[in-house]
C-alpha cells in the first residue's frame, strides 16, 4: 500500500498551492485512492476519495475543498451532485465522458489505468470532467494520451516500471509529459512526489 505525499504548484509560475497526503492500493474489485489536503500555511484544505473498478472506471468519487463538496461516479457517462458550503443547494450534472479529473495525482494514476495503454498503440481521446479548485466547477475537457516509454530501472527495492505519457489538451494543442510507476506519480505538471514510504503497487 503506497504511501506518501505530493506537493501541488502552479504549473506556470510554480506558486506553492498544496500538499496532499495519500495511501492508495489495488484490491480484488480494483483500486482506491485516499487523501488529505494542507494548505502552504498547515491548514486543513481538503480532501480526496477515489474508488476504480477492475477496469479503471470511477465507481466512486468525493472530493472536498472550500466546503463545497462533490460525490461522483460512473452512470450513464458520469454523473455528479455538488453541494455548497451551506448544504442548502446541491446541483446534479451528467455527462457523456469516460471518468473525471482535476489536480489531484490520483486522476492521472485513473486515466492511465482506465486506458491501458500499450508504447505500440496510437494515441487515445478521452473525455473527462474536471473539477476545479477552489470551489470544484465542473468542466468538462477532451484529451489524447499516448504512452511512449515503458522502462524498467533496478532499484533497492527490485525492478520498478516507470511509464512516461504524453497527454494533449485538444482544446489548446497544449502537450505535457506524465512519469507514472504503478499506481504513484513520478512528476507531472504542478505535481511533485515529495516522499513516498512503500513502492508503488504494480497492477495486474
Amino acid at each position: 500500500m503506497p504511501r506518501g505525499r505530493y506537493s501541488l504548484h502552479d504549473p506556470h509560475d510554480h506558486t506553492p498551492l498544496a500538499e496532499e497526503h495519500f495511501h492508495c492500493a489495488p484490491g480484488p474489485s480494483g483500486w482506491r485512492y485516499v487523501s488529505q489536503l494542507t494548505s502552504p500555511s498547515g491548514d486543513p484544505a481538503g480532501s480526496v476519495d477515489l474508488a476504480l473498478d477492475a477496469l479503471g472506471r470511477p465507481i466512486r468519487l468525493e472530493l472536498h475543498a472550500s466546503g463545497w463538496q462533490v460525490r461522483g461516479a460512473a452512470l450513464d457517462g458520469v454523473t455528479w451532485v455538488r453541494t455548497d458550503p451551506t448544504g442548502a443547494h446541491a446541483t446534479e450534472g451528467n455527462v457523456r465522458a469516460h471518468a473525471f479529473t482535476g489536480t489531484s495525482p490520483a486522476f492521472l494514476v485513473a486515466t492511465a489505468r482506465l486506458l491501458r495503454l500499450t508504447p505500440d498503440a496510437s494515441a487515445t481521446r478521452v473525455r473527462l470532467v474536471s473539477f476545479t479548485d477552489p470551489v470544484l466547477a465542473p468542466r468538462t475537457l477532451d484529451q489524447s494520451w499516448a504512452l511512449i516509454t515503458r522502462e524498467t530501472h533496478a532499484t533497492d527495492n527490485g525492478p520498478l516500471t516507470v511509464e512516461e505519457y504524453q497527454v494533449t489538451a485538444l482544446d489548446t494543442g497544449e502537450q505535457h509529459a506524465v512519469h507514472l510507476s504503478g499506481d504513484v506519480i513520478l512528476s507531472a505538471p504542478g505535481i511533485e512526489l515529495e516522499d513516498l514510504e512503500s513502492p508503488p503497487s504494480a497492477f495486474a
